[in-house]
């Protein structure tokens, strides 16, 4: 081999060292981008896979609370109802009282009521009927004792005592001006208890208005009755 043939054969030995070398650090580069790439994807992996099991925990968290709420909203209804059903249950047994209780009850309550004495008593068309007079001649009779002298006992141990007791009584409250409650031509639409009227002003005496309005202060000790109890 001449000298020009060993130049060319050199040339390209070292072009092919050189390339080969340059293959080498290419192929050592593409290694080390790709090792590089999978530390990255694996990260990424283990971040989105944190998380999702971040958000699949917070996510039953939520519906453990929302399946609480709802529970306790479940049962406070259900109180409630059963709450309502205990004051019903009271209206019932107002209005299915004996006669004599009802008409006393009804009387006290005219008493308690009355400014004047003097008011009319409105009730539904069927107390009207049935109980209306006897409970405002029951509740005149109350509101005149309450303005009559008291009579000796031997004035009153006899018939005509007795008769006397009731002329002072009567005097006494017409002198007051009390014990004059009268019942009114004017019905309701009440399913019990009534209305008394007097001077532009009217007290509220119905039964399920009474029990609406007991219910306020009273729900507190019924609930603790109905739901604390054995």
């Amino acid at each position: 081999m001449n000298g020009l043939d060993q130049i060319k054969a050199r040339i390209a030995a070292d072009a092919q060292a050189q390339a080969d070398g340059l293959l080498a650090e290419a192929k050592a580069q593409a290694q080390a981008i790709r090792a590089d790439y999978d530390r990255q994807a694996q990260a990424l992996a283990q971040t989105i896979l944190e998380k999702g099991e971040r958000d699949a925990a917070e996510q039953v968290r939520r519906m453990e609370n929302m399946a609480a709420l709802e529970g306790r909203k479940q049962i406070l209804a259900t109180k409630q109802e059963m709450l309502s059903l205990a004051f019903d249950k009271a209206l019932e047994q107002l209005l299915s009282l004996p006669e004599e209780t009802y008409v006393d009850l009804l009387s006290d309550l005219c008493v308690k009521a009355a400014v004047t004495g003097r008011e009319e008593v409105l009730f539904s068309k069927a107390d009207r009927d049935k109980a209306g007079k006897k409970v405002v001649a029951r509740a005149n009779e109350k509101l005149a004792k309450q303005v009559a002298p008291k009579l000796p006992d031997e004035l009153t141990g006899s018939a005509a005592g007795a008769i006397l007791d009731k002329v002072v009584t009567a005097g006494s409250a017409l002198l007051a001006g009390t014990g004059q409650l009268t019942v009114s031509e004017q019905t309701r639409p009440i399913r019990g208890g009534f209305i008394l009227a007097g001077e532009g002003v009217e007290v509220n005496c119905a039964f399920e208005t009474l029990v609406r309005l007991s219910r306020a202060g009273l729900e507190q000790e019924v609930a603790a009755i109905l739901f604390d109890g054995p």
